[in-house]
This record gives C-alpha cells, sequence and structure tokens, in this order.
C-alpha cells in the first residue's frame, strides 16, 4: 500500500477546490446579507423620514398617537420579513456549506475504505478475524456519521418550524396590538 506523489497532488488539488468552493459559497451569503441590509437601511431611512414629517404635521395629541398606533403591524411585519429573510439566506447559505461538506466527507471517507479494503486485502493469513474487526469498525463508523447527519437534518427542519411559528405568533400579536389599540383612540377622539 504505497502512495504516490500523484495521490498526495490530487488529494492537495481536491483540497483546494473545496476549500475555494467553500469560500465561495460563504462569500455569496455574506454578499446576500449585505444587499438586504443596504435596502432594509435605504427603506428604514425613507420610511422614517416620512414618519417624522406626518409627525410634524399632527394638530394633536390624538392624530399622534393614531399615527403611532398604525404604524405598529407594518413595523412588526417588516422586522419578521427582515428576520426570515435573514434566516432563509443563512439557512440557503448553511445547507450549500454542508453538502460541499458532506461531499468532502463521502469523497475522504471513500477514499479511506478503499486504502483500508486494500490494506486488508493483503493482510497475511491468520489474521481474519482483525479483518472482520476492522470492516466491523469500518461499517459502525459510516453509520454514526449517517445517524448524525440525519438528526442534524431533523434539527433544522424543527428550528426552521419553530421559527415559522414564531414569526406568525408576532405578527398575530401586532395585529391584535393595532386592532385593540383602534377603539380606544376612536373613543378617546
Amino acid at each position: 500500500m504505497t502512495t504516490s506523489p500523484e495521490q498526495f497532488a490530487a488529494a492537495g488539488k481536491a483540497n483546494l477546490e473545496a476549500v475555494l468552493e467553500l469560500s465561495t459559497k460563504a462569500f455569496e451569503g455574506v454578499e446576500k446579507l449585505v444587499e438586504l441590509n443596504l435596502q432594509a437601511g435605504r427603506a428604514t431611512l425613507a420610511e422614517s423620514t416620512e414618519t417624522a414629517k406626518a409627525l410634524l404635521s399632527a394638530k394633536d395629541a390624538q392624530e399622534v398617537l393614531a399615527l403611532q398606533s398604525s404604524l405598529v403591524q407594518p413595523a412588526t411585519e417588516k422586522v419578521a420579513s427582515y428576520s426570515r429573510q435573514v434566516y432563509e439566506i443563512a439557512t440557503a447559505t448553511q445547507g450549500e456549506v454542508a453538502k460541499l461538506a458532506e461531499a468532502q466527507f463521502a469523497a475522504a471517507q471513500a477514499q479511506i475504505t478503499s486504502l483500508i479494503e486494500s490494506a486488508l486485502k493483503n493482510a497475511p493469513a491468520g489474521s481474519e478475524s482483525a479483518v472482520a474487526f476492522v470492516k466491523s469498525a469500518l461499517s459502525a463508523g459510516q453509520n454514526a456519521v449517517e445517524s448524525a447527519q440525519k438528526a442534524a437534518k431533523q434539527a433544522q427542519t424543527a428550528a426552521e418550524a419553530s421559527f415559522e411559528q414564531l414569526t406568525q405568533t408576532a405578527t398575530t400579536a401586532a395585529k391584535a396590538a393595532t386592532s385593540a389599540a383602534a377603539p380606544k383612540r376612536r373613543t378617546a377622539a
């Protein structure tokens, strides 16, 4: 079982390509977040300007209160939307990185398995029990990794469901608060 310089070079090249691809995916995710933050900043600045103008043109306290309470629900929905978009970008980037990492891991695992199989084929006579033990350990390791990957995917699915539920709850609460404030404004006027 010898390893040639060509094998080392190929492995080094494959690792470099994997690192570059991972870096590209991570950079793309950061780029999307920066763009989202710029859009959110522009929108917030424009909305703040309009809100300030509206507050300054209010004739009395009731009008100011009405304006403030009318902004609660849209603001909550915007925050929820922004949070959802950040979460989607992060999840998509993490998913792409995970796929690349899984592919790299699978390739490395196949290479290790191949090397072990090659070594086991050349095992001396009488080492059958040791060969069987190594094969069993290799299989158990592969099963453990697969179980961990499956558990991670289930945890991600559960986190996504929880995030969606939290977003819906916050939006519903904002709508309820806005609706509850509306009758109070009318009776105070």
